[in-house]
């Protein structure tokens, strides 16, 4: 891995495990705007405990090292709530002011994904019977 990759990698992943971990936080302490904000957006206020924990378990997952495959789902999910999240809020027409933070987020899951050292890609074994 070049030096570069690895400098995104950090940065993109120390970001991203930040701003999961706080709205992590704040959506755990089920906060009167996060609570706000997730009824406006058409969902159960309780879906924010959920999105909450989640986040924090799944920024312990990148953080710590090993866990290869249980890296790879946590990536996909913080995709796909990510994608979530930005689809809602395009379609319920949030300002942009409230979009702009799960495209960031969003942004940074695919940048720690994709620079993410090799120890932490899963490797198939046999690459030879799949082709």
């Amino acid at each position: 891995m070049s030096k570069r990759n690895k400098i995104i990698y950090w940065i993109a992943t120390l970001w991203l495990a930040l701003g999961m971990t706080s709205t992590g936080i704040v959506q755990l302490f089920q906060m009167k705007e996060e609570i706000g904000f997730i009824l406006k957006l058409g969902y159960p206020a309780y879906f924010i405990s959920i999105l909450g924990a989640a986040k924090l378990l799944g920024v312990a997952v990148i953080l710590v090292p090993g866990f290869t495959l249980l890296k790879e789902w946590t990536y996909s999910g913080y995709f796909f709530m990510m994608t979530g999240a930005v689809v809602s809020h395009i379609v319920m027409h949030s300002p942009a002011g409230e979009l702009l933070p799960a495209v960031l987020l969003l942004a940074l899951t695919v940048l720690s994904w994709h620079f993410r050292p090799a120890n932490k890609k899963i490797v198939l074994v046999n690459q030879k019977q799949l082709s």
